[in-house]
């Protein structure tokens, strides 16, 4: 793949993630981003012959990229609350950006009508930072004693209340809001 192909590329899964971000995954088309990105809509299919690879890939580079930025959860222990918040701030970011929901929080929401692809992929967003929330919990003096079923509910549950606090921040038009719903860990018995 050539550096102009690459960057082609990167351009058009740019512009599909701030597009599904904010209108979601059936709020734009082929033409749409070709036009937005300064190619013919053949080139686009070139690239990501269905809209179904196109989503895929969008969610699959969002949840990579989003663990990436998150670290290592084997990391040297830290406490729960400490954890939470690095996984809070990365919410926070995505928000405070543009004002916009996290991807997978969007695809997840739209999950009944979207192709099996790309459902798996929003999936997977929720399944990979869980199991990151997780492995952190366990290693921090408030999740050493608990049961990975415990964990693993408590990282869903935190994951619940950061998506469920961003759609709340977003439709009153205040994101500043997203910082006052934090949920915090440590309070919470196992």
């Amino acid at each position: 793949m050539t550096a102009s192909t690459a960057d082609t590329e990167d351009k058009i899964l740019d512009l599909a993630e701030a597009l599904i971000r904010t209108n979601g995954y059936n709020g734009f088309s082929f033409r749409e981003i070709a036009s937005g990105v300064g190619v013919k809509s053949s080139s686009v299919h070139y690239y990501f012959p269905t809209k179904a690879d196109l989503g895929a890939k969008v969610a699959k580079r969002y949840t990579d990229r989003f663990l990436d930025t998150l670290g290592d959860p084997d990391m040297p222990t830290v406490s729960a609350d400490a954890l939470v918040e690095r996984l809070h701030a990365e919410f926070a970011s995505a928000l405070g950006k543009d004002g916009q929901m996290c991807l997978c929080g969007v695809l997840a929401a739209e999950s009944a009508g979207l192709p099996d692809a790309v459902v798996k992929e929003a999936k997977s967003f929720f399944d990979k930072t869980g199991e990151w929330l997780k492995r952190g919990l366990k290693k921090t003096e408030w999740g050493s004693n608990a049961t990975e079923e415990d964990l693993a509910k408590q990282s869903l549950s935190v994951l619940a209340q950061l998506e469920g606090a961003m759609l709340i921040a977003r439709i009153q038009g205040k994101p500043a809001w997203f910082n006052d719903l934090k949920p915090k860990i440590s309070e919470l018995e196992i």
